[in-house]
């Protein structure tokens, strides 16, 4: 038998009133969960048809010679004045104030020997959700005011809202319960219907370009293309282990191989790694391929892309943002600064990697840096140059920059640079795009070798089976698709939630995500 245990909330004072007028609504004949109601505006369109025309005042209302609507929202303020009751009621918009009249006002269902305006005085609560049909006039002090002739209660609820005094400050409760922050926090409601905004501009961008979007499989047999641990699941039908995927990369890629030209996901992947202000392990991700681009296409692609979704957004190629406490104005327009990650490090850190050996650079990295030491000792020339990058330059990094020809160390899934010099060196045709000193996307000119495509992965595979967690296994399927041939391709992958982060000025990912991890406690 299974055995419940009873909410806490349950014994709250508020919630017992609450059920008991609930109890008593429904005595009285009124359904207080009605199926369906319809509106014909919501309050930020009201206001906004109203602005600068006479609507007329409360007597006007009260004959219906000015305009009619048909509203619903939450209650979110009342106050009652002797024959007139004043309140106001929230929509996704914003609010709007109604009047309750003693004489006019009529509550739907309500016996005709019972009170309307009783009934809302003593029966509705802050909270409590309502539909409103009436007409429109403004008040002696100019406000736009709906006269309320039917009043039809939508959803009785059983918990009260934050205290509007305090608020909801917390932190955990405004991620954990992020119904609660949506209603008291009108900033954090715009924010995820920009979010939402945003990911409808990436997509009418790319369709504008003849991309086609995808779907690719989250639980995947093996899993690849980025460096990440994974999570892990059973699949019980067919008894063996799956993997939540890391990436989008590999399947995507296959449909390369078949045939497709561009193609794009916009998709969750998940790492099983640390939570920080830009990490989330479960987070979004828009990954394209083009058949026939390069690195260089991709580069020009994802300048116009930031540039879409800021005039879409914004009207304006510059974003406002705060960083390190202080306003910044970011200028997403075309073009960025392209520099090498050698130039980044001379650029940024007058460290000329060029004039150093491997044992001068390691010596660098243990006396400046708070690195794991055994990291720096075991690395190859290319990984130490990356290192100096990331500890030395990247912070640097706050207007757009996209940051070209990496050490090959840093993935196996490039094309080797065209440059012989370069190739030469071990470097690859792959950038970053850097914003705020945060990695915004990771693009290469993909590699389609296959014998060197075998031979990177199986050192990948070998340092998985060395302890290297983040290290991918060696995938012969993704192996043999490239074997079938795959065409010169240009791919980038965008992390929409710290784009999100950039055009939404948001400090953490968790203010972007709607429902981020959370630790059980926290709320």
């Amino acid at each position: 038998m299974t055995t419940t245990t009873t909410p806490a909330y349950q014994a709250h004072e508020e919630f017992q009133n609450r059920s008991r007028k609930l109890s008593e609504i429904r005595e009285l004949g009124i359904d207080p969960y009605p199926p369906k109601y319809a509106t014909t505006q919501k309050a930020a369109q009201i206001a906004l048809d109203a602005e600068g025309k006479d609507v007329g005042h409360s007597d006007d209302a009260a004959v219906g010679n000015t305009p009619h609507h048909i509203v619903s929202g939450r209650l979110v303020l009342f106050r009652a004045m002797g024959k007139n009751a004043f309140a106001q009621i929230q929509d996704e918009t914003g609010r709007i104030q109604i009047m309750f009249n003693r004489d006019l006002t009529q509550v739907e269902g309500l016996p005709p020997s019972e009170a309307s305006l009783k009934f809302i005085e003593k029966k509705l609560d802050l909270g409590d959700l309502i539909g409103v049909e009436g007409h429109l006039f403004k008040t002696q002090k100019g406000e736009l005011t709906i006269f309320a002739k039917k009043v039809t209660l939508l959803c009785k609820s059983l918990l009260p809202l934050p205290d509007k005094h305090a608020g909801l400050a917390d932190k955990g409760i405004r991620y954990r319960k992020r119904w609660l922050d949506l209603i008291t926090h009108s900033e954090s409601l715009e924010r995820f219907r920009n979010r939402s905004r945003i990911l409808l501009s990436i997509r009418n961008y790319l369709e504008e370009r003849e991309f086609e979007e995808v779907e690719t499989p989250i639980l995947q047999n093996i899993y690849g293309g980025a460096a990440a641990k994974p999570f892990t699941t059973h699949l019980n039908a067919l008894d063996q282990n799956m993997f939540l995927r890391i990436s989008l990369e590999i399947p995507l890629k296959k449909l390369i191989v078949g045939g497709m030209q561009k193609i794009y996901e916009i998709g969750k992947v998940f790492r099983n790694e640390g939570i920080d202000r830009t990490h989330n392990p479960e987070f979004t991700m828009l990954e394209a391929y083009a058949a026939g681009w390069d690195y260089n296409d991709m580069m020009d692609f994802v300048e116009g892309l930031f540039e879409a979704v800021a005039l879409n957004l914004l009207g304006d190629t510059k974003v406002r943002v705060t960083h390190d406490a202080s306003a910044t104005v970011i200028d997403l327009k075309a073009p960025w600064k392209r520099l090498s990650m050698k130039e980044a490090i001379l650029t940024y850190a007058h460290i000329d990697v060029d004039r150093m050996s491997d044992a001068e650079m390691r010596a660098r990295l243990l006396k400046e840096t708070h690195i794991d030491p055994k990291g720096v000792h075991g690395a190859t020339r290319g990984a130490l140059i990356a290192i100096l990058f990331e500890e030395f330059a990247e912070p640097h990094l706050i207007q757009p920059h996209h940051i070209i020809d990496h050490p090959i160390e840093t993935t196996p899934l490039c094309k080797p640079h065209r440059d012989p010099t370069l190739r030469k060196e071990g470097f690859v045709e792959r950038f970053e795009s850097f914003i705020l000193g945060r990695e915004m996307c990771n693009a290469y000119t993909e590699l389609n070798d296959p014998e060197l495509q075998r031979k990177l992965l199986e050192e990948q595979a070998e340092k998985r089976d060395k302890g290297d967690e983040e290290a991918c296994p060696l995938d012969e399927e993704f192996i043999e698709a490239i074997c079938q041939g795959m065409p010169p391709t240009g791919g980038v992958g965008v992390g929409i939630d710290r784009l999100v982060m950039l055009f939404t000025n948001a400090e953490s990912i968790r203010d972007v995500l709607l429902f981020p991890l959370v630790r059980p406690e926290e709320g």
